[in-house]
């Protein structure tokens, strides 16, 4: 037994009664009854109530002592009477009567409650945060955190996939978000980068005969903050398998993420095999790549039922190249006419002209736009879009991209107003067949639109062949819930595709050499048919612990501006630092100057701009996974 403890505070019950015990812990609360005081006493494992008596010399120093203070407590082990039982607590059935009470660490006034969620600012709970871990709240997190990655790392390994780390102080690389630079001592004037991702490394060791490799991996990304992505540092379930097609790789992950949602909430999981939906299926029927499915609505294309249809409107922005999409709201009929002028104005204050709607009542179309359309374009409509009685449609009439990006805004607001999105639920699907290329709509050049590490679907042949608009790659989005898990790919491992693969995107073979030398080299040396994916392990907490924000889920988040408000990161480092590292700083306009050898970088409003005498090729299409 030590000192300290003969049990935690979460493991006393009843048949502990009349039992000598000791606990320590945290003061979470203290309620003074007049002559008796009850404590309740918090550690790691729960709280239990500790009951002194006016008689006890301890007494008068317990009423002052602050909350979060550090006591111990030796007692008898009671049973509460029945009206004071506490069912919300495992120990809530017993209290110890206090005899020995031992002050261990006193606490100063703390910065807002502990035992109550209160509405104390973010920026001072980050500040904070070994305070704010207290909260049973964000310990439950954490310890979920905790529980997650171990059911992750067992599953992928009980699944013959071996852990193997990767370097942290690497190469910069070129992934589509900013690097974080780390000045080398010992040469000065260069730097290592922290990894974006662990891509390069994971396809040499297949290239190192490795068959199936995952590593619980940190990935460094200098980006913006949002609620879905951490600035700085996140962690993903990177893995790579050898000879391995797009269903392979699918076989693997769905089991492993299934049962860990499974085991780790209450909600209903879709059951392997998940829903395959092609990119552009995706995009005409959801409006984005990463539909939520809780959502029951569908966009449709009913472009062709308002041509020659009567209403004016659309049929001349149809003749400018518009498209019309529709999405029905079932049973709304009902609604009074302030709820869809509401959603017309909530349209307008999206930056739209309006939302035009036709509504289907007793078998009889009705609205502005069904009183100028023909009938058998109307007949049409209801047809396509299986409109029945008592719903409304509403539409998006616009170019192509922005009736995609809006009609997507619609059907979630629709949903929202009519309260349909499905409850308790967690529903995967896959996004496969994305675009190999795109069409850069300023410059007008042909480009990587996702991973071009990514194996066309064809080959050598469909490059050489097809219109590079047309091509596909065999590259997949896994989403939950409207969440991007995961990008992954089928990987381009023959040097002749890849050549050719960047030659369409404006990139010659000694650009692609020159950037990425080792994998290109490694090719020439025998590199299997290989793949992999790696989901996001913060999202996949933030999803299952019902957060809304990813700092709910790390232990030691930086804020929105990448800053460590505990640690007070980054800060200025002393000028001895600097000189060992090559590097003078001078203030000049006031900007900041780091000056290294032939590499200038300029620091202002907390963002590096590189400028050097060496080329540095824009490769900001990357987006390992």
């Amino acid at each position: 037994m030590s000192y300290f403890r003969s049990h935690n505070c979460g493991e006393l019950s009843v048949k502990d009664i009349d039992k000598k015990a000791s606990v320590s812990g945290w003061i979470n609360k203290k309620r003074d009854h007049g002559g008796v005081l009850f404590i309740d006493l918090r550690d790691h494992f729960g709280i239990t109530q500790c009951v002194v008596n006016s008689d006890n010399k301890m007494f008068s120093a317990l009423e002052t002592l602050k909350l979060e203070s550090i006591i111990k407590i030796t007692g008898k082990v009671v049973k509460r009477s029945l009206d004071t039982i506490n069912k919300n607590l495992p120990t809530g059935e017993i209290e110890i009567s206090s005899e020995k009470i031992e002050i261990l660490n006193e606490s100063e006034q703390i910065p807002f409650q502990v035992a109550i969620d209160d509405d104390s600012p973010e920026e001072l709970r980050l500040k904070y945060r070994y305070i704010d871990l207290r909260r049973e709240k964000n310990k439950k997190n954490i310890i979920l955190r905790s529980k997650i990655i171990n059911s992750l790392r067992s599953k992928m390994i009980s699944r013959g996939f071996l852990e193997i780390q990767t370097p942290i102080l690497t190469s910069s690389s070129p992934e589509g978000a900013r690097d974080f630079l780390v000045p080398s001592r010992l040469h000065n004037g260069k730097f290592y980068a922290l990894p974006q991702a662990p891509q390069i490394f994971k396809q040499l060791l297949m290239v190192s005969t490795f068959d199936k490799y995952f590593q619980i991996a940190p990935c460094f990304r200098d980006e913006d903050a949002r609620a879905d992505r951490s600035p700085g540092e996140f962690y993903q379930l990177d893995f790579e398998m050898s000879f391995a097609e797009q269903e392979d790789i699918f076989n693997e992950i769905e089991p492993v993420l299934f049962e860990v949602f499974k085991e780790n909430s209450n909600f209903e999981v879709s059951t392997p095999p998940f829903k395959r939906i092609k990119y552009l299926d995706s995009m005409e029927m959801y409006g984005t790549d990463k539909p939520d499915l809780r959502n029951p609505l569908i966009i449709s294309d009913v472009t062709q039922c308002f041509k020659n249809s009567g209403f004016k409107i659309f049929e001349s922005n149809i003749e400018k190249g518009f498209v019309v999409r529709a999405i029905k709201a079932p049973n709304s009929s009902s609604k009074p006419r302030a709820w869809f002028d509401k959603l017309n104005g909530w349209a307008r204050d999206e930056g739209q002209k309006g939302l035009g709607y036709v509504i289907l009542e007793d078998n009889n179309f009705k609205g502005p736009i069904s009183n100028n359309m023909n009938e058998e374009n109307l007949e049409s409509l209801k047809t396509q879009i299986d409109l029945k009685n008592n719903d409304a449609v509403f539409f998006v009439c616009d170019e192509k991209v922005s009736a995609i990006k809006f009609s997507a805004l619609v059907r979630t607001k629709i949903c929202d107003e009519l309260q349909i999105l499905e409850k308790n639920t967690f529903k995967f699907c896959w996004i496969v067949d994305y675009p190999m290329y795109e069409l850069d709509p300023i410059t007008k050049k042909i480009d990587f639109s996702h991973n071009p590490f990514s194996m066309p679907q064809g080959g050598m042949q469909s490059l050489l062949e097809k219109d590079p608009l047309e091509i596909l790659a065999w590259q997949f989005d896994i989403v939950c819930n409207g969440i991007e898990l995961s990008s992954g790919a089928i990987r381009n491992h023959k040097r002749d595709i890849m050549v050719k693969a960047f030659e369409i995107a404006g990139y010659s073979e000694k650009e692609l050499s020159s950037r990425f030398g080792s994998l290109f080299n490694a090719f020439k040396f025998g590199s299997p048919p290989h793949g992999g994916s790696a989901p996001g392990i913060d999202r996949i907490i933030m999803l299952i612990s019902g957060e809304e924000n990813l700092r709910e889920i790390v232990a030691f988040p930086m804020n929105q501006q990448a800053e460590d408000l505990m640690m007070g990161s980054p800060n200025i480092v002393n000028e001895s630092q600097l000189r060992e590292l090559g590097l003078d700083l001078k203030k000049k306009n006031n900007y900041l100057i780091f000056c290294s050898l032939k590499i200038t970088c300029f620091l202002t409003l907390g963002s590096y701009f590189l400028s050097s005498n060496f080329s540095v090729f824009n490769f900001g299409f990357l987006n390992f996974t």
